[in-house]
């Protein structure tokens, strides 16, 4: 459990660091305290060498409405960020940005700031009664947790202003069909279609995997002719890992290869 507020818990489950939000009676939405528990939750699970994949969800009918805006507000005015320094940002806009896999598990509403969440995540799974709403711009502001750069990205630019710039609601088939949530699953089986899914990735040599992310954020952030010089470089960091020998050695001896992040 989160030590600075219960409503953000953090179990290990061997490879995996499962994260919960459980405030359930105000729909999930994000005071401060939880904003800076979440981030603490997801530094101390990035920085565990046991955890090699990360799952978020959240307790209830509703997965997050984003802001309690009346609580954040005071802070936002002071040019507080959404999370503490020297601390991995879940947003991944201001602070630290997470070396592991991301899956977020979502149901129910999924608003504002919690849309940005699934856009720094690295896959999502919606159940069949989501609903999502980009609503800043009917409470006199914009989308400040990353949307206004990353949905353009995921959703190509029509299909991003046609929610960021009206904040209307849409379902869980339209954000699999513009590419914010990669699987929409039976109501109430997203958590473990997202654990199924993280255990698979757990499954995979780690040092890979944070390569592969690492490799593909820059080309978002950099270009792909940067990415693209990097990729000779950030392999040789790796064909000589223990990781790299047991991949070889599994392929040879036809079985399931067992990585040790080393």
């Amino acid at each position: 459990m989160s030590q600075t507020d219960p409503r953000i818990t953090l179990e290990v489950r061997g490879h995996i660091a499962v994260i919960g939000i459980n405030r359930p009676e105000k729909r999930n939405a994000f005071d401060v305290g939880m904003l800076r528990a979440f981030s603490e939750a997801m530094t101390q699970a990035d920085r565990n060498p046991d955890v090699r994949c990360m799952v978020v969800y959240a307790v209830g009918d509703h997965f997050s409405a984003g802001l309690d805006l009346a609580n954040v507000a005071p802070a936002l005015a002071q040019g507080e960020g959404l999370a503490p320094k020297n601390s991995i940002d879940p947003w991944a806009t201001q602070g630290e940005v997470r070396t592991k896999p991301l899956i977020v598990a979502v149901q129910g509403l999924c608003l504002t700031l919690s849309i940005e969440l699934v856009l720094a995540a690295d896959i999502t799974v919606a159940s069949e009664d989501a609903r999502f709403g980009q609503i800043e711009i009917k409470r006199g502001i914009f989308p400040f947790g990353g949307a206004t750069i990353r949905f353009p990205q995921v959703a190509g630019w029509g299909n991003a202003m046609r929610w960021l710039l009206t904040g209307d609601e849409f379902d869980a088939r339209e954000a699999h069909r513009i590419g914010l949530v990669q699987e929409v699953v039976e109501k109430g089986k997203q958590l473990e279609r997202a654990l199924a899914l993280a255990a698979t990735v757990a499954k995979q040599a780690p040092l890979g995997v944070q390569a592969t992310l690492a490799s593909a954020r820059q080309t978002l952030n950099e270009g792909p002719e940067a990415a693209a010089k990097a990729l000779l470089p950030r392999l040789l960091q790796l064909v000589g890992s223990e990781d790299a020998a047991e991949g070889v050695q599994s392929f040879i001896e036809r079985r399931e290869a067992r990585f040790t992040g080393r």
